[in-house]
């Protein structure tokens, strides 16, 4: 057979299972859905001040940085936005990528490979496991949050034959629920690891300015490496990694994501500064009370048929509705009702646990959240017959 002959079989095969994926026009004006799928948390992507000066620096500079960072691609905008980074997330240098899953690809194989150890979490993202196997160190991963099996995992790991990296994510992306970091951080120092995380789903929305679920709790000294995105709260593009000055300069000199890869173009770092700016000052407060309030009101409001998950306080709300063909007919039911919450299936979530994912922001209004939990009060009675809600 040829290659599309081979490619159609498993398309067809993935049909049948109810996982093959299709791309969507987010901003089709006919579709005209209320959109609770977003990670932009903050509504920072459509903020004039980003777009402003995204406009500014694209004019001044053009669409494109022309090359990657160690041929002509670092200019003094793209420094300064390290130099605020690493400043706000408390650490002495911070390195930004072309996106998170580039920061991933990049950092852990530079730091680890053949006869070292990734410890991860079980519900960590895909690119910090796909990062983790691409290093070439042995791989092992811990049941989501628990840290007695962390605890023996790491007793067994011996540490005078190689390196060891815990990874986990801060708020987690597909439950939305945090991790013990202090008791993380416990183990990591007690087993002589390093730690690793991701603080994608964390960064803007937590802490006095904004820094993170880290800086908010006190950790920022304990944690080796924060690692971030650009693209969701901050509402730009690109990723990064904050650390030590070293950590840093081993990077610009290892991370094969960051050296073969062009730069951002200008209007990306400047929207990105802007975005830093404002989420740090008073106008950021009120944008992050604002989304508390709205994750407070949907919680409040949830029909009853609906499992919540209780410690589930982020932005990040996952309605869990088991097998694929259930959270597939609820998307549709709710994008007939003029919602668009995509169905998350395997292998984003682990089988048997797809779910609607939920996601607020401090732009939605009260009104339209109480629309969204009418229409999931009456979603659930019109599924098929041997369709249930777990």
């Amino acid at each position: 057979m040829n290659l599309d002959q081979i490619l159609r079989g498993e398309l067809d095969a993935l049909e049948k299972a109810q996982l093959r994926r299709t791309l969507r026009v987010a901003d089709d004006p006919a579709a005209r859905l209320l959109n609770f799928a977003a990670n932009d948390y903050l509504g920072l992507g459509r903020h004039p001040a980003l777009i402003e000066a995204a406009r500014r620096a694209t004019m001044e500079r053009g669409t494109g940085a022309g090359a990657s960072r160690l041929v002509t691609g670092t200019d003094r905008a793209v420094l300064r936005l390290e130099e605020e980074l690493a400043s706000w997330k408390e650490k002495e240098a911070a390195l930004v990528f072309t996106s998170g899953y580039a920061a991933a690809l990049g950092t852990i194989p530079s730091l680890v490979g053949k006869g070292d150890t990734v410890v991860l979490d079980k519900l960590a993202h895909a690119c910090l496991v796909d990062a983790a196997r691409l290093s070439g160190a042995t791989v092992r991963t811990f049941p989501h949050n628990d840290l007695g099996r962390l605890a023996a995992l790491l007793q067994k790991i011996d540490a005078g034959k190689g390196r060891t990296l815990i990874v986990t994510e801060s708020i987690f992306s597909m439950d939305g629920d945090a991790a013990p970091l202090r008791g993380i951080i416990e183990l990591k120092e007690r087993h002589g690891a390093w730690l690793l995380v991701d603080e994608a789903h964390a960064t803007g929305l937590y802490g006095t300015t904004g820094a993170g679920l880290i800086a908010e709790a006190g950790l920022s000294a304990q944690v080796e490496i924060v690692m971030g995105t650009l693209s969701k709260a901050l509402g730009s593009v690109g990723g990064y990694i904050a650390g030590s000055r070293i950590v840093a300069d081993w990077l610009v000199n290892r991370a094969r994501s960051f050296i073969y890869s062009t730069a951002l173009p200008p209007g990306g770092i400047a929207a990105s500064h802007a975005a830093i700016d404002l989420v740090r000052g008073t106008e950021g407060d009120a944008l992050r009370k604002q989304l508390r309030d709205n994750v407070t009101h949907f919680r409040s409001r949830l029909p009853a048929s609906w499992k919540q998950k209780p410690d589930t306080t982020s932005a990040i709300q996952p309605l869990l509705c088991g097998e694929a063909s259930t959270a597939l007919q609820l998307a549709t039911v709710l994008r007939e009702k003029g919602f668009l919450i995509p169905a998350i299936r395997y292998p984003t979530v682990p089988r048997h646990a797809a779910r609607l994912r939920v996601t607020l922001s401090a732009t939605h209004r009260a009104k339209e959240i109480d629309a969204l939990n009418e229409a999931l009060a009456e979603a659930v009675p019109q599924l098929s017959s041997g369709d249930q809600v777990k």
